[in-house]
């Protein structure tokens, strides 16, 4: 009798002969490296986290020896010096505006390099720091010019007054700010002085009153800070105007109109004072030895 094989029995025979069936699914190794693989953080650690530990592991390695690291060093430090000393970074020159010989004088004697110097060793923003610190200086402003200049433009202060503190003489400004030391008083006859203490920090006061003297210009000698608080006027022929704390300029435009219409301040008198707004009075000088001091209420109509 013949033996017909179909095509399932065949396949049945076959996976009989090839033993027990492979399950398909992964093993939960192979499903917990692909979960992880997944994952954004894990690829971009293993794709740039790990081949930058590589490379850092390996300069670590290089740098950990000491003669490898001062080669190194050595060619770096040539670099850097071979480009900071290129021609187009060099500065030869420097350039002052807006500043007086002694005060240009100073600001050269500033500069912490020798010219020419290359610009990457020239700290304009400490420099200028430097610079603002000369008295005379109110502001200075630095650049590096085209052709290797190093320009300075200076702002000086203007001296407005003369301050007497003891036997020296200091220039301010109209802000009280010190300029410079004057050794000799006739150098600036143009300028006025105050004195006494606390007149250094009432500049702008004591120039408001002389600008309201300035019809009696030509007599006034200087301005005197009294008790810190006000203001005496010295005037020549040994005269004073004593004036208030408050209202000064008001005080001294008083006594300017009493002395263009009275001539008061051409009569023998020592002081003229207006301390007191609704009492000014004027002390007469002496007529001669043994005279008593005269005080007289002064009109101000």
């Amino acid at each position: 009798m013949r033996t017909v094989r179909t095509p399932g029995r065949m396949a049945a025979r076959r996976e009989a002969d090839a033993g027990p069936r492979r399950d398909p699914a992964p093993s939960r190794l192979a499903f917990r490296v692909e979960r992880l693989w997944l994952t954004p953080g894990f690829r971009r650690a293993v794709r740039l986290g790990l081949p930058s530990a590589l490379i850092l592991g390996a300069l670590a390695g290089w740098l950990g020896d000491a003669g490898r690291r001062a080669a190194l060093q050595q060619s770096l430090a040539e670099l850097r010096e071979g480009v900071e000393n290129r021609p187009e970074f060099m500065v030869g020159l420097m350039a002052i505006d807006g500043a007086s010989e002694p005060v240009a004088n100073a600001i050269r004697g500033m500069l912490p390099v020798t010219l020419p110097a290359s610009s990457f060793r020239i700290d304009l923003e400490a420099l200028r720091a430097t610079i603002a610190q000369i008295d005379a200086v109110a502001s200075a402003e630095l650049r590096i010019r085209k052709g290797g200049v190093l320009q300075v433009t200076v702002t000086e202060r203007v001296p407005a007054v003369l301050w007497r503190r003891g036997t020296a003489l200091e220039m301010l400004d109209a802000g009280g700010h010190r300029v410079a030391t004057l050794l000799d008083r006739s150098a600036r006859p143009d300028l006025p002085v105050i004195a006494g203490e606390g007149a250094e920090t009432n500049v702008a006061e004591a120039l408001a009153v002389l600008k309201a003297a300035q019809p009696i210009q030509a007599r006034v000698r200087g301005l005197v800070r009294m008790g810190e608080r006000r203001w005496d006027v010295v005037l020549d022929r040994d005269q004073r105007i004593l004036l208030p704390e408050a209202d000064a300029v008001a005080a001294i435009q008083r006594v300017i109109a009493l002395d263009q219409a009275e001539d008061m301040l051409g009569r023998d008198l020592t002081v003229v004072d207006m301390r007191n707004e609704n009492r000014p009075t004027v002390r007469l000088a002496e007529p001669g030895e043994g005279a008593t001091e005269v005080e007289t209420r002064v009109s101000g109509q």
